[in-house]
């Protein structure tokens, strides 16, 4: 993942049409017609044999006939031209190609690869960007670049629109156009070249675009764009939409889990983890992204309706309940407020129905008390037209005293059509969101919601090493790999609950017996009645075919059912192979509520924690919600709460709640326990009791496979706990050195705002005084794949801790070089801490197998370049003849030099 060369196809100062062409509804002609009406100020440079130009423009015979190496080539040619011209372009010095050919991947060439496959070969040898192929291309208005065969130009404007669909492009940019919705960048990928990733990671730091808008059918490098997808979500609002909802895509699975952990919910999870918005149609993509760019940050879920009518307001009641939103509840002297300035007969409740006849006096004074209102955190204004009141004057009496209330969450819902459209347009004009109808009112405040809630989870940083239980990894390890060792495949009941229990996950006491008889001795011996269960690899479902009965005492009892047991399961699995049974106690706790939880594996996104309602209804009921590891507790209590039995597990006619800690600790031990061993494929533990003593998994079931070690297969890396250390400087204070963490940014402004004006030049280049939220937001959220930052922080005498320097590094997606920048407050130099920054990344880098790490320093910086020449670093060049470019080969050893002060 990489935005290098990106630039040359977003942003060129000169374009190439290779396939240019005269002839009326081809792709060279159509791509262009649209440059040129497009008034793109570079050259644009046709190349083809057949004309001697084309649109009034000289044309070339082929790209070696060039003048120049364009910035941007525009290929319309057949298949099979493909990758000779890509080669010839790279050679001359070409960055970034679209190929707007399709069928690529149909034609061979005498060698059996396919022109897609030596297309990606050129791309990669030259180091180009490539667009496509079958790619309907990119357009810019900002910059006049209609590099496209669209039938529309479009306008400009703030959105950025990426699609993974031809056709989808073009209906959106009729769509966008009727409305008059203008766009910073509009770009179609094509199927084999820059993937959403890549985009993402440019699009998310122009300044030019607002917010993006995806459209998504498949996803090719779950870390590529889940790392880019969580930066740019921390800049501005991503939305998207995503093709294929339905579960028949979904692989077949050996566990209610894989069952169960459809494709769209798993991408759900991603989206939520991201911080992205997820929404289901282009109207609704659009008027999401109004409602984030108009709204205030929601700091609660409660609302409040006041309307003048009575059957809009129950109308926008029930769609909140249909959604899933909260009404609010409003107190006693709330009511009293209300009735004092409404009139007579006034019905206390929510929605607040004020009457047809109110004025915009009677709205301001309701809207001031709700929004006042502690037990508000929104309020929804509607009006239907009457013949009494005026929807304009109201409406401009509501934007009167949304000024008045800057921290007022308001949004407003003019229904009707001719008679309220000026009023509409006036909130349009203040910056207020409003909408045609309840519905679309009520959708826009749970975006809202949504899209709070999944910026929390973007902040959430789970640790690679546990800090709330201590793990028996050992008998975790040795316990999976005697499984492995017999072939891999299924962990049968008791050695998968011995692995649970290994990670403190409680499980009710469980014995194998190989016969009726040994069954019945094992009974005799716990005293207690029992559950017998048949133990068998290939039966998923016990119950289903007779395998499993309860309270069972004594011996003869249990013997006698497990020859029973036997017989019946021949009779319905003739081919199944038995090993034996499985005795465990009976697990008493009356009220308790069967759970599921589990671990699936995602074709795209890899691990997936899976938890729901439980029991042998499971696929039925099908109440679940899905979550990408690592966990922490505040991600496990979002997955609860995303399920419908959350609402049975805070207790209902006389049952207490069951305890929520245990069940969140179980879910992030079953996290750590993913994160820890590659080899889990899936895991079921169903049922999961839990009531208000804690949780106990009574039956369990793990499939494994040999698998390479590391967390590449997690969507996101987790932080890398393993990296914390303790260091001394030379004034005896003990630093703790450890990678950053989005909670470090009010630390991190403190840094900034102690350096001295020579070392923020030194720094960033330039004199900064300060950094804006989104630049800082961007230092301090990274996701420990493509970049890493070590802070050094010391304790305060008054509490808490103070950061005293960070080193960073940002590696190219081919992980050959990495880029470093380090910054010590001014007061420390001589202490040490630069120095062993700075080795502690070196040996990170190396420790990844990156294979150089560079660095730009300002020429007139002399310490900094002493500095890094001692560890070894060589000027390789010079940049505007101010800046020196530094350069360390990681992968050999270098002596080094006299120690400068540092």
């Amino acid at each position: 993942m990489s935005t290098r060369n990106l630039k040359s196809l977003f942003r060129p100062q000169s374009i190439a049409v290779v396939g240019a062409s005269t002839k009326p509804k081809s792709i060279g002609s159509v791509v262009m017609r649209n440059l040129l009406k497009g008034e793109f100020a570079g050259p644009v440079m046709p190349v083809t044999s057949e004309h001697a130009s084309v649109g009034g423009v000289l044309a070339y015979p082929d790209v070696a006939c060039l003048p120049k190496a364009p910035d941007l080539a525009l290929i319309c040619t057949p298949p099979a031209t493909v990758p000779g011209i890509l080669r010839t372009l790279g050679e001359r010095g070409t960055k970034a190609a679209c190929v707007m050919t399709g069928g690529l991947h149909l034609e061979r060439a005498e060698d059996g690869s396919t022109m897609l496959e030596q297309s990606l070969a050129a791309m990669r040898q030259y180091g180009m960007r490539l667009l496509g192929p079958n790619s309907m291309g990119i357009l810019v208005p900002g910059i006049g670049l209609n590099a496209s065969s669209s039938h529309e130009n479009v306008l400009p404007g703030k959105l950025a629109f990426v699609s993974q669909s031809g056709a989808l492009c073009t209906a959106v940019l009729d769509w966008a156009r009727a409305r008059e919705i203008g766009f910073s960048h509009f770009i179609h990928l094509g199927t084999a070249g820059v993937d959403f990733g890549d985009v993402l990671d440019y699009l998310g730091s122009d300044p030019g675009t607002r917010a993006i808008l995806l459209y998504m059918e498949s996803i090719r490098e779950r870390r590529n764009f889940m790392s880019a997808a969580r930066a740019a979500a921390r800049n501005k609002p991503v939305l998207a939409i995503k093709a294929g909802r339905s579960r028949e895509g979904a692989r077949a699975a050996a566990s209610h889990t894989g069952v169960l952990a459809g494709s769209d919910l798993v991408f759900d999870a991603a989206m939520r983890r991201a911080g992205m918005l997820r929404v289901q149609d282009i109207d609704e993509i659009f008027g999401a992204v109004e409602t984030l760019a108009r709204s205030k940050p929601m700091k609660g879920r409660r609302l409040a309706v006041l309307t003048n009518g009575g059957g809009i307001g129950v109308i926008a009641a029930d769609d909140l309940a249909g959604m899933g939103g909260e009404l609010a509840q409003l107190p006693d002297d709330v009511n009293d407020k209300l009735k004092a300035v409404l009139p007579p007969g006034w019905s206390p409740g929510n929605p607040v129905d004020i009457s047809g006849d109110a004025d915009g006096d009677r709205y301001v004074k309701t809207l001031n008390i709700l929004s006042e209102a502690k037990a508000v955190d929104a309020v929804l204004v509607m009006h239907a037209p009457s013949a009494v009141s005026d929807p304009t004057d109201v409406a401009a009496a509501i934007i009167k005293t949304a000024k008045d209330r800057p921290r007022a969450n308001v949004m407003t819902c003019w229904v009707g059509n001719e008679a309220v459209a000026r009023g509409r347009h006036l909130f349009s004009g203040a910056g207020i969101p409003t909408y045609d109808t309840p519905r679309a009112a009520i959708q826009a405040f749970m975006h809202l919601l949504e899209y709070r809630r999944n910026q929390e989870l973007l902040m959430e940083v789970p640790a690679s090493a546990p800090t709330d239980f201590v793990p028996d990894t050992k008998r975790a390890r040795f316990l999976i790999d005697e499984a492995l060792a017999k072939g891999g495949g299924t962990l049968n009941e008791p050695e998968a609950k011995a692995v649970l229990e290994a990670y403190g996950i409680p499980t009710v006491e469980t014995h194998v017996a190989r016969s009726p008889a040994l069954a019945g001795k094992i009974a005799m011996a716990m005293k207690e009645p029992v559950a017998l269960k048949i133990l068998s690899p290939d039966i998923l479902h016990k119950s289903d075919v007779g395998g499993v009965m309860l309270n069972l005492q004594g011996a003869f009892e249990v013997e006698k059912a497990a020859h029973a047991m036997l017989e019946r399961v021949k009779t319905v699995y003739p081919d199944a192979r038995i090993d034996g049974f499985t005795v465990q106690s009976m697990a008493r706790r009356p009220g308790a509520q069967e759970l599921i939880c589990g671990v699936a594996t995602d074709p795209v996104f890899g691990p997936v924690i899976m938890f729901g309602q439980g029991g042998i209804a499971v696929e039925v009921i099908a109440d679940r919600a899905m979550a990408l590891p690592p966990l922490n507790m505040n991600l496990a209590a979002d997955v609860i709460s995303r399920t419908r039995v959350a609402r049975l597990l805070e207790g209902y006619r006389g049952r207490p709640p069951a305890n929520k800690e245990a069940i969140q600790l179980a879910l992030v031990q079953l996290s750590q326990l993913v994160v820890d061993f590659p080899e889990i494929v899936e895991l079921d533990i169903n049922p999961l009791f839990a009531d208000a003593h804690g949780v106990l998994a009574l039956d369990a079931r793990m499939v494994v496979a040999p698998a390479k070690a590391g967390t590449d297969r997690l969507a996101i890396r987790p932080y890398p706990k393993e990296l914390e250390e303790w260091f001394t400087m030379t004034d005896g204070r003990k630093t703790f050195l450890r990678p950053i963490r989005p909670e470090d940014e009010p630390n991190h402004h403190i840094l900034v705002s102690k350096l001295t004006p020579e070392d923020i030049r030194f720094r960033f280049f330039g004199l900064v005084h300060e950094l804006p939220h989104s630049e800082m937001a961007r230092l301090t959220q990274i996701d420990y794949d493509r970049e890493m930052a070590f802070i050094g922080e010391i304790d305060k005498a008054e509490g808490g801790r103070e950061t005293l320097g960070v080193v960073r590094t940002v590696t190219d997606p081919d992980n050959e070089a990495a880029e470093f920048a380090i910054v010590v407050r001014s007061d420390l130099k001589g202490s040490g801490l630069g120095k062993r920054l700075l080795v502690k990344m070196i040996d990170y880098c190396r420790s990844r197998g990156t294979r150089t790490i560079v660095g730009q320093v300002l020429k007139d910086n002399q310490r900094m370049l002493a500095f890094v020449q001692h560890l070894g670093f060589l000027p390789i060049r010079t940049i505007d003849g101010d800046i020196v470019e530094v350069e360390l080969e990681l992968q050999k050893e270098h002596p080094i030099g006299p120690d400068p002060t540092v």
